[in-house]
């Protein structure tokens, strides 16, 4: 993928200093030490906002979004005769993104009433077009033999069965990806212990679901949090050969163009921890694994998590700039996978999402960035144990937070193309527009026509509009 080279980072250097990798700290991944940061809240905010509100870091952001994510569009109207046709007026509006922005939809068709799930379904489709289900094997096969993929298997919170997302996913034009294939974490008590029994159980299960959605789902996270896999996993070993296996196994079920991902948590958004995970991949993909994407997590379960990042030097972005230029060494597309920001505590909304807002902002500005993935949508709608963070952008009651209506600001306005303009002496318009589905409308005296196309990152648009004598009157287009 072209923006994943490494001349792609030359942005960057305008303002990335050089950082001894030693120096860096770790991230959370879940709340183990919930000591806060020892700062008022009014200093610590400060402090956090001082790393990002440098003038010189925002300019390299808007350089880097306007850089890598829009594209030139070149729009030539021609007649029967293919004649150049000058002074035609055109408006472009663009009707959805290239890029994938995303929640996981674990509770859909869960909130106990048609009235809230119709409001959860709309304020996901407005914002997202990109989906995480839920393929955890706790929750398609809970009991030996139980598989829980058609619609009409008995409910389980936060896991309906995939097959109430298809039909949901085509209605709205949202993207699918199955979240995870292999993990050592929530899996049913009756698996076997020894390891070649159940990686014999792993090999039915992935036959299973690529039979059933290979053709539906084309992203999935086939190995979750390898890293930190504990040794009481069956098929823990020093070297993490599983993941290997798992790769090798799933990649032929599957086709060519399915993004099969390797996934992480937050630690890995920085080095030195970020290192490693480099390494794995490489070592894995110089054997032959097929990983085709690579997921980081963003989670913090707590406040005081939270105001831990924020005091740390962890939050700054030049830090986190510089861990994806590390992984983009590997010229894979990057995925956000998991985000999870508090708005608990003191001023907890206002927060949450200026801290959407910036991480975004930086997020979208990376090259190789393909898609960033919101967690929980609403609050009360996370695991046990984490809705006391309140890490949604709804409200338990689905009305919207601030960062809520930050991320719409973001993708429905400051990053969606609307432009006019007239056709010149040869009848062509020049615009740069963000990339994704179009349509334009073309005006020459009281009549028009409407074409749709596609912009998409890698080469300029080029689209030819041939002005038919059966061009609509004004007004009836």
């Amino acid at each position: 993928m072209a923006g994943s080279k490494r001349s792609t980072w030359t942005w960057v250097a305008c303002f990335l200093v050089a950082l001894p990798f030693g120096s860096f700290g770790n991230f959370g991944h879940i709340a183990a030490d919930d000591s806060k940061s020892g700062l008022p809240l009014d200093e610590l905010w400060q402090k956090y906002r001082l790393r990002w509100q440098d003038p010189q870091i925002n300019n390299c952001i808007e350089e880097g979004i306007e850089k890598y994510r829009k594209q030139e569009i070149v729009i030539k109207v021609i007649d029967a005769d293919g004649k150049p046709i000058p002074e035609v007026r055109l408006e472009l509006a663009q009707k959805s993104h290239e890029f994938l922005f995303g929640c996981n939809a674990f509770v859909l068709g869960q909130l106990g009433s048609q009235e809230r799930n119709e409001r959860y379904e709309t304020a996901f489709a407005h914002l997202f077009n990109f989906a995480t289900v839920p393929f955890y094997w706790a929750g398609t096969e809970p009991t030996q033999g139980e598989l829980r993929y058609a619609e009409g298997s008995r409910e389980i919170w936060r896991r309906p069965p995939p097959d109430r997302y298809l039909p949901w996913a085509e209605k709205y034009g949202i993207t699918l990806k199955g979240h995870p294939l292999v993990w050592h974490a929530h899996n049913p008590q009756w698996l076997p212990r020894d390891p070649d029994a159940l990686k014999a159980l792993y090999r039915k299960r992935f036959r299973e679901i690529a039979e059933r959605y290979a053709d539906k789902i084309k992203v999935w996270d086939v190995v979750n949090e390898s890293l930190v896999c504990p040794r009481t996993f069956p098929l823990f070993t020093e070297d993490h050969e599983y993941v290997l296996w798992a790769f090798q196994e799933v990649a032929p079920l599957f086709p060519a163009d399915t993004v099969l991902m390797i996934n992480e948590v937050t630690q890995f958004n920085t080095p030195p921890q970020v290192l490693r995970y480099r390494d794995q991949i490489r070592h894995l993909l110089a054997a032959g694994a097929a990983i085709r994407g690579i997921g980081l997590q963003f989670h913090f379960f707590s406040r005081q998590t939270l105001e831990r990042y924020m005091a740390s030097e962890n939050s700054d972005p030049a830090r986190l700039l510089q861990g994806y230029q590390i992984l983009s060494e590997l010229g894979l597309p990057l995925f956000i996978t998991e985000i999870t920001i508090p708005s608990a505590g003191d001023r907890g909304e206002e927060i949450q999402a200026e801290i959407v807002r910036n991480l975004y902002r930086l997020w979208f500005s990376v090259p190789p960035m393909a898609g960033i993935t919101w967690w929980n949508l609403a609050d009360g709608t996370a695991v046990e144990g984490e809705n006391e963070a309140r890490g949604g952008l709804l409200r338990e009651n689905l009305e919207p937070k601030p960062a809520y209506r930050e991320l719409e600001r973001l993708i429905h306005h400051e990053w969606k193309t609307r432009a006019e303009g007239k056709t010149d002496h040869t009848g062509t318009y020049h615009v740069r527009g963000f990339c994704g589905e179009y349509t334009v409308r073309a005006v020459r005296g009281n009549t028009s026509l409407v074409r749709t196309f596609t912009v998409s990152r890698g080469a300029p648009t080029q689209v030819e509009i041939l002005w038919e004598s059966s061009a609509q009157c004004e007004g009836k287009d």
